[in-house]
Order: structure tokens, then sequence, then C-alpha cells
């Protein structure tokens, strides 16, 4: 299938999206409706891969190995985006994008992640949406990979052995765990957090709000996968999936009285924002049993069918206690793929290539680049009576503008110190017609800090793309790349001297959001 073909048949499914809901009864007051009703504010689930590719989905991918049932399902009851991107196409900064509504380059980390044992990424003092849904009296918990970094308590009061490295043996060996561990996700908006800090990093246990679940008192074996660190007896890379699986689940089935838990009961009956950010399909690559062999894309392929496998098991719980009509679900990657087979629960990048399946689908590039196979990401969502069924827009959007989204749901204006590269894509995923774009332009960054922006049907990469992922960049790869994303999606044809006014002012856009602090509009 070519690539105009594919972009005909979501323009006209994009099309499609705003003609149904010209047509549907009402639809000219729907907007005008929605602000002023006062009726219950809704639930809001976020739902986040790791490193699943936009090409893993079936239901954009004619050609994956993958089924994803679930997925497929959310996406046929709601609005697929065909143009959504995580702000950086590596983890730990589009997390913190995510619940910030701000670019992470802005912060110390300029490129990378954070590693083990690494300090708090998000300040005290800034607004988060896990806080503002608490100041507007919602119950709020984190289920899933934090990867934003603690304070960890050690034993003789000096930083954790061996913390931002990943090859010390010792790493972790004065960390305090009877102890609780300060500054984590109770402390940047959560009224409870569950999950683990990485999955291949120590230490290897859960956390329960500021404590480990058990003291890690062992030492990982060196023939499991990850980094050198402390261990819980009995600890299994492959329950880690089903144990946040289970969590979510109890979380949602508490808050539909299904189950008497008093961490979650002494604030039943208020909206929560639930946010899970899974652990997969990133490494380890660790399929559960009954999941091995649901694909043809190897372990790795598995792994995104037992994702597709605890989407559905979360939604499906909202929907077994009443609680889905009111409820917005979102479901989205970090980043792309890097395309690992899941060999020794990990595998060279690409290497999943081999099956015939390609998580990046027809974009360039793999985790951690610039070119859109970085960043370019599934991003769907529900919500009954506010979102057409089987919707799909072509608008571009990116995750930092969930802090907006959030913000206009709850009628709240951002300060100028908050969500300052968030837009509002709510008149996006309600499918009102828009006369021009949400947003302005949108800032890409890749693993190795290299910037690309993007505007209308213009990207502009300051770089060779190729992120430090060991990507698809090449040395003769132009150092400024310049495509036309309505006519290139695959980002082949480099138009840098061809348009250098596009290119001269791309880059002065680029520079204004960097030297004036915000990419929003302020007031």
């Amino acid at each position: 299938m070519s690539n105009n073909s594919i972009r005909r048949r979501d323009f006209m499914k994009a099309a499609g999206c705003a003609l149904g809901t010209l047509l549907m009864p009402g639809s000219s007051t729907a907007w005008a409706r929605l602000k002023n009703e006062k009726k219950t504010q809704p639930n809001i689930v976020y739902i986040l891969a790791d490193d699943m590719g936009y090409g893993d989905l079936a239901c954009q991918n004619p050609e994956s190995k993958t089924p994803t049932p679930n997925l497929d399902r959310l996406a046929s009851e709601g609005i697929r985006f065909t143009d959504a991107h995580s702000p950086s196409a590596v983890c730990s900064p589009t997390r913190y994008g995510i619940l910030t509504g701000r670019y992470c380059w802005r912060t110390r980390l300029k490129s990378s992640v954070l590693w083990p044992w690494d300090k708090p990424l998000i300040d005290s003092n800034r607004l988060t949406v896990g806080k503002l849904m608490k100041a507007h009296g919602y119950d709020t918990a984190c289920i899933g990979k934090w990867h934003l970094g603690w304070d960890w308590p050690t034993t003789d009061g000096k930083e954790p052995v061996g913390i931002g490295k990943t090859n010390v043996a010792t790493s972790g060996s004065n960390v305090d765990f009877k102890k609780p561990i300060a500054n984590g996700p109770t402390t940047r908006g959560f009224d409870y957090y569950f999950g683990t800090a990485v999955p291949n990093f120590p230490p290897y246990c859960f956390i329960e709000n500021e404590m480990t679940v058990g003291i890690p008192a062992g030492k990982k074996p060196d023939d499991m996968f990850g980094s050198p660190g402390p261990i819980l007896d009995g600890w299994k890379l492959e329950e880690i999936l089903p144990g946040l699986e289970r969590k979510a689940v109890e979380y949602i089935d508490a808050k539909g009285d299904r189950i008497n838990n008093p961490v979650f009961r002494q604030t039943a009956g208020k909206p929560f924002f639930l946010y899970v950010p899974l652990t997969a399909p990133h490494t380890p690559i660790a399929p559960a049993h009954q999941f091995k062999g649901k694909s043809k894309a190897g372990a790795y392929g598995d792994f995104v069918c037992q994702v597709d496998h605890v989407a559905g098991r979360v939604i499906d719980a909202l929907k077994r206690n009443g609680l889905a009509d009111n409820t917005l679900v979102i479901f989205t990657s970090d980043n792309g793929s890097p395309g690992r087979d899941g060999t020794n629960m990990n595998g060279k990048t690409n290497s999943v290539r081999r099956f015939g399946h390609n998580p990046s689908y027809i974009y360039r590039g793999i985790k951690a680049d610039a070119w859109d196979g970085g960043h370019r990401v599934p991003f769907m969502a529900r919500w009954p009576g506010r979102i057409k069924p089987g919707s799909v827009s072509d608008e571009t959007i990116c995750h930092v503008d969930l802090m907006a989204t959030c913000a206009a749901i709850l009628g709240y204006d951002l300060p100028p110190n908050a969500g300052e590269d968030s837009y509002n894509i709510l008149p996006a995923l309600t499918c009102r017609n828009l006369n021009k774009p949400i947003r302005e332009a949108t800032v890409h960054h890749s693993g190795n800090g290299m910037f690309a922006i993007r505007q209308g049907k213009w990207k502009l990469i300051l770089g060779r793309g190729s992120g430090g992922w060991s990507g698809q960049g090449k040395p003769e790869d132009p150092p400024v790349q310049l495509y036309d994303m309505s006519m290139d999606v695959s980002e082949r044809t480099n138009l840098c001297t061809e348009y250098p006014d596009i290119v001269e002012g791309l880059t002065r856009l680029l520079q204004k959001y960097k030297v004036q602090g915000h990419s929003r509009p302020m007031a």
C-alpha cells in the first residue's frame, strides 16, 4: 500500500469524523452543551505503553503480526489519532512531559534518561496533572513504571552507590529499604502509587506509596536480565506486568464498590484520575506463559499481545463497575519501538523485522530517533457521549497536551508557570470542526538531545536523525533535514536546499520557544 493511499484513507476517515459530528442530532450546540452541562466530572484513565510502535497495532498497520483486539476495539469505540507524538523519543523525558505539560529539555535532563537511583526530575513546586486533578476534587493514582526519580534513603547518609550508572556491581548496597523513599509519586500529585522504578533497574521489587513491598535483600543473579542491584527473594520479571494489571483492576473495582480495600475506599465516591504507565513491551521482553505464541512476531510480538490484554482488562473493569460511560480512556505509548525481537529478553534493534513485522510501520527510524519512527505513536481515546465511535483524526497532537486538556475539562485556566508547552486538544478529541490546527508547532527531541520541529506539513531536523539507540542513521546523512510530511511521511527526500526560507523560519521559531520558556500562547 502506498503512502499516498494511506493518507487518502486516513483523510477520508478524518473527514468522516467531522461530518459525522455535524450530522449528529443537536450537534450544532453540542460543544456549548458540553461546556455548560452541570454533571459529574469524568474519570480519566491514561494508559501508557512503554516502547510500543505505531505499527504494532493491527488497526493501523495492515501488515502487523501482533493481534491487538482490545486496542482495535478501543479505537472502534472512540477516536484514533494518526499524527500523535511523544515529546521525546525516549522514556523519562516523555513521562516528565505527560505529567507537567512542559518539554523535558527545559530541565536538567538535556538528553537520554534517568538511570538507577537518580534524583527526582519534577521539581516539588511544579504543577503536575496529578496535583491539578487533586485540587479539583479527584482521587489520583499512578500504577506502573515511574522512571522520574526518587530520593533514596541510605544507611550512611551518602548518595546511593552506583547512582546514575548501570554497571556497578555494588549498586544500591547502601540504600536503606526500611525507610520511606522520599519525593516520589505521592509527592508529585498522586494519592496512591504502586509499581516499579524501571523493570530492568534496581531495586527488583514492587514499591507501594513510599515503601518497597518487602525488603530486597538479595543480589540480582548475573544471568537475570537487568542492571546489578538489590532484589527481592522470588522476584520474577514475567510477573511484573501481571502485577500491575491486578492492581489497576483492583483500584477500579474499589471505585465501583466491588471490593473493600481501605487504601482505595478512603476516597470512594470521588472522580478519579488513574495513570497506568506500563512496563511493556520494553525490555525485559518477558511475556507471561499464556501469551507465548500469541503473535507471529516472536517474544516481542507476544509481549505486545499482553499489553493489549492488560488494556482490555482495565477497560472491561470500567464497564463491569458501571464507570465506563463517564470515563475518558486514553491509550498511547511513551515513544517508538526499538524493534528488538526478545532474544534473551532483549535482542538487537530492528531484529523483530525478521518476522516481517515493522513496529515503525511506514515511518523512518526507531526509538530515540528524531525521525517519526522515534516519536509518532499510537494514540486512541474513548469517552461515550463525547467522542463519536470510529472516528479518526489527522490533527497533530503531543503528549504534553494532557495538562491543558485536563484543565479545559475542569474549566481551569493554567497559570503562566504551568503547562508551558501544553495545548487543549479537547476540540479534536470530541471531533469538533476545526478551522485551524490546534498546535502552532510541535518540538521533537531525540535520545541524544537532537531537536526537530514540525509545523503543518513541514518538519525540520537539526541533526542527522539517528538518536543514538543504534538507529538507522549513517555518517553521510545531512546535518540538517527538511521534509514535506504531506508528501513524504517516510522522510526520504531532504528539501533543505530547495526551501531555505522554510529552514530559516522553523529554526527561528524553535529558538523563540527555547528562549521565551514556553511554546503555548500566553494571555
